[in-house]
């Protein structure tokens, strides 16, 4: 597996990261913690360093499995996870559970991750979204203090604006955003990734595929459980996913030509825009992480990113991203 840094720091990780949070939440019920323990040491086994959690996760289910999955190998992997949530009433459903990221909560969440994930040290901490009721200058603040006392190594921001991501690196540089990008939000093209470069800050992919959707496995008439997140989401609903076939269809005909699958493609694509961008796929299934994986060896000349360019800039994305009251926590 191919290594890239983030940004002008010395975090390295590999091409390709894993998110972990669909193996507790948010699609459908925690799986089985014995074959999500035997998935991450696998993924470790196939060169993969980067994973993602959170302790919003669950609450906290997923940096137990991951810190107690990964224990072994600890020394060679980079563990990202995040604060910025209110998790004492146990609801951390999207919209449900408040923010909180107020330095001495920060504190207190670190020292909760520490113990789940069974590290001295987190490589990565994000806010995971920006708390508009706590000026961003004394959070990043209360990370540099963490980062100082030896229990937090690099400094990230999640869903955050441009403006914002100033605001916090004048405090503390930051190493890594973490914001949805893929072929189907290409918001960060705008603003994000022109002050990312100038700052040199990376940039951590989430949902490169559009949960799922940029696979080709998911259809018109595909239904979501009602614990399974996307059934709360505009851009699934069955008008939305018939109007966004073209997408999949677009990188279809691509992994056709390339003798790849339409995820590969997608995923090629994103390494293809800067060489600081990290996406971090998730998936519970091994041959899925292996589809995945094999994204690294795909080669897309320059004519091939201009065709995509040039074809996708053509088909409307039907659909908002989030619902409107989660659609206001983001881009701050």
């Amino acid at each position: 597996m191919h290594k890239r840094k983030l940004g002008k720091s010395n975090l390295e990780a590999s091409a390709i990261g894993l998110g972990c949070m669909g193996m507790s939440f948010s699609y459908g019920p925690p799986k089985d913690k014995q074959e999500m323990t035997s998935l991450l040491r696998a993924v470790v086994e196939r060169g993969i360093t980067f994973f993602d959690t959170a302790e919003a996760y669950g609450p906290y289910l997923n940096e137990e499995l991951v810190g107690e999955a990964l224990a072994p190998f600890r020394r060679q992997l980079v563990i990202a996870t995040k604060f910025g949530f209110d998790l004492s009433g146990g609801d951390n459903r999207p919209g449900v559970a408040g923010l909180n990221s107020r330095p001495e909560h920060i504190k207190e969440a670190v020292e909760g991750s520490l113990k789940r994930l069974k590290v001295e040290t987190i490589d990565l901490l994000y806010q995971h979204r920006v708390d508009p009721n706590v000026p961003i200058e004394d959070v990043a603040g209360a990370v540099k203090e963490l980062i100082q006392s030896g229990k937090v190594k690099h400094f990230g921001l999640s869903e955050a604006g441009a403006k914002t991501t100033r605001r916090a690196h004048a405090v503390q540089p930051i190493t890594a955003l973490q914001n949805e990008y893929s072929l189907w939000t290409r918001t960060p093209e705008k603003e994000i990734i022109p002050t990312l470069e100038e700052l040199g800050i990376g940039l951590v992919a989430y949902s490169p595929l559009g949960k799922g959707f940029l696979t080709g496995a998911i259809k018109e008439n595909t239904t979501f459980d009602s614990s399974d997140f996307r059934s709360t989401l505009p851009r699934f609903t069955p008008d939305a996913l018939k109007a966004n076939q073209a997408l999949v269809d677009l990188l279809g005909s691509i992994a056709q030509r390339k003798k790849a699958t339409p995820a590969q493609i997608a995923l090629a694509w994103l390494l293809a825009q800067k060489p600081w961008i990290v996406p971090i796929p998730g998936t519970t299934n091994l041959n899925r992480l292996e589809e995945n994986i094999e994204a690294v060896a795909v080669e897309l000349s320059p004519d091939d990113l201009r065709g995509i360019d040039t074809a996708a800039s053509k088909i409307k994305v039907e659909g908002a991203r989030y619902p409107e009251r989660l659609e206001k926590m983001t881009g701050l």
